[in-house]
């Protein structure tokens, strides 16, 4: 009688598995479970409809804190009293909500408007929305801040800034 060899395989190992598991938990957490997050191909995730409105979670003010600090204050209140902001430093804030950076940034501002210098106002811009602005000063990522005169001329731009004194001294 002929016996059958019994064919061998080799097992994987479980420390193997184990890290396999760890890696995969680990990048499908980074790659979508946190709302800042983007997708793994560089495409931004779509905002929520809490997140479509635009600067859902901002609150600026349309008021000057006190001490004679500047302010901090919504495109829409800017355009209805764009005169009274004649004599100041005005910073378009383009922003997004669903920006890490941006999200950082304007928390920093809301926490404490008494750190805006008196003659600087910061507008905040919905880049998701604010299509003509963004062709008309060139803007063409979130999180980026132009300087315009008292006629809306570009002064200045820059990206990256995340506290009133960081913008501060980037205005001129």
């Amino acid at each position: 009688m002929r016996k059958r060899l019994a064919r061998k395989t080799k097992p994987i190992p479980t420390l193997r598995i184990v890290c396999f598991t760890i890696v995969l938990a680990l990048a499908a957490g980074a790659c979508g479970s946190s709302s800042d997050s983007t997708v793994a191909s560089g495409d931004a995730k779509q905002p929520s409809s809490a997140e479509s409105q635009p600067n859902a979670q901002s609150n600026p003010t349309t008021e000057t804190a006190p001490g004679g600090a500047g302010a901090y204050i919504l495109l829409s209140d800017f355009e209805a009293s764009r005169d009274s902001y004649s004599e100041s430093k005005v910073v378009l804030f383009f922003n997004a909500t669903w920006c890490s950076t941006c999200k950082k940034a304007r928390g920093n501002l809301e926490a404490n408007p008494s750190a805006i210098p008196a003659d600087l106002v910061i507008v905040s811009v919905d880049f998701d929305s604010e299509t003509d602005l963004k062709r008309q000063y060139g803007v063409t990522l979130q999180h980026t801040f132009v300087q315009i005169d008292s006629d809306g001329n570009e002064v200045a731009k820059w990206s990256g800034s995340l506290t009133a004194q960081e913008i501060a001294e980037k205005a001129i």
